[in-house]
């Protein structure tokens, strides 16, 4: 069986959310795309729901949290070099992203992290696990 990731996150504005997106690279699923919210294709088998906020309310009990002020998840993906992740980052922060931490470089594993147009937390990073450190028991 092949899994797939789903996750679900609210915005504010879909257009300005898909036009972020699709700046830094994605593209979307239409077949999972209307005016209520739109399919980001992340990987393979790995998708992010971009909801407008009256629709994500439907799925859930909770108040929205105010990712302008709480954290509620921090998305990560990996990209083939360091020079990727800064190419992207870079694309981010151009349309409208938030740096949100300092890069941080460990020689083997490098990563920067944004806040998005809704202040959701994405990293982009890149792992050398070919010069990963041994862990020592």
């Amino acid at each position: 069986m092949a899994t797939q990731i789903f996750m679900n996150l609210s915005v504010k504005d879909l257009e300005k959310s898909k036009a972020f997106f699709s700046t830094l690279g994605f593209g979307f699923n239409q077949q999972f795309t209307n005016e209520k919210g739109a399919c980001l294709i992340i990987g393979e088998n790995i998708y992010a729901m971009l909801l407008v906020e009256e629709f994500f309310k439907s799925f859930i009990k909770k108040d929205i949290a105010d990712s302008s002020k709480f954290a509620e998840v921090i998305n990560c993906f990996s990209v083939d070099s360091k020079e990727k992740v800064n190419e992207l980052a870079d694309k981010a922060l151009a349309a409208g992203a938030l740096q949100y931490s300092e890069p941080q470089d460990y020689g083997w594993m490098y990563s920067r992290a944004f806040q998005d147009l809704d202040g959701h937390l994405w990293e982009v990073m890149y792992a050398d696990l070919s010069a990963m450190p041994t862990m020592e028991a």
